[in-house]
């Protein structure tokens, strides 16, 4: 088990509820609920579905340089007698911190300028991830999105017969890029 993403060493992630981040921390049902002043979890468009996905979201709104997750369904979910395809999709924001380039106007005239760049990346956020014995290493990762691609067999009580659950999880960067195609036209 990792440690607790504060960094104390000696606080495994299931009892990182009683680490000191100096935020509000509760233990909510089993999972980590942290005040709003440190990161906003937004699920209004998200049915609740997948297991995984909800590991996810309980790591990542974890880490300190996460200040903002939303998720949501994606249209591709489906079900049928067979198999269950639940896709969700994660997007995240990472702190910001200032940087100060001091550079030269004309060659003569000294100037500072406050840059602001990520604290945190989405490469920084897989090995994170990867860390973690529950989540591990994403299927797929580019720059810009991490995905995810797990599968159970699910048998219900008293049935012979059960249903494979498919479950999609795409993670992306706020404030990136869009990666569809741009309109030809």
């Amino acid at each position: 088990m990792p440690a607790c993403p504060c960094g104390n060493r000696s606080i495994t992630y299931p009892l990182a509820e009683i680490c000191d981040l100096n935020a509000n921390h509760t233990y909510v049902s089993g999972r980590v609920s942290w005040s709003s002043a440190l990161m906003e979890l937004h699920t209004n468009n998200w049915s609740g579905e997948g297991a995984f996905t909800q590991t996810l979201i309980d790591f990542v709104q974890a880490l300190e340089h996460v200040t903002f997750v939303r998720v949501e369904d994606a249209r591709s979910s489906r079900s049928d007698v067979e198999y269950n395809f639940i896709s969700n999709e994660v997007f995240v924001r990472f702190r910001t911190r200032g940087r100060v380039i001091r550079t030269k106007i004309l060659g003569v005239f000294p100037v500072a300028r406050t840059v602001t760049e990520p604290a945190f990346t989405m490469s920084d956020l897989e090995r994170t991830l990867c860390c973690f014995e529950e989540i591990g290493p994403p299927d797929y990762a580019d720059g810009s999105m991490l995905q995810y691609l797990r599968t159970d067999r699910i048998v219900p009580p008293y049935q012979t017969r059960g249903y494979k659950l498919v479950e999609l999880v795409r993670v992306y960067e706020i404030g990136t890029e869009s990666r569809a195609p741009a309109d030809e036209g």
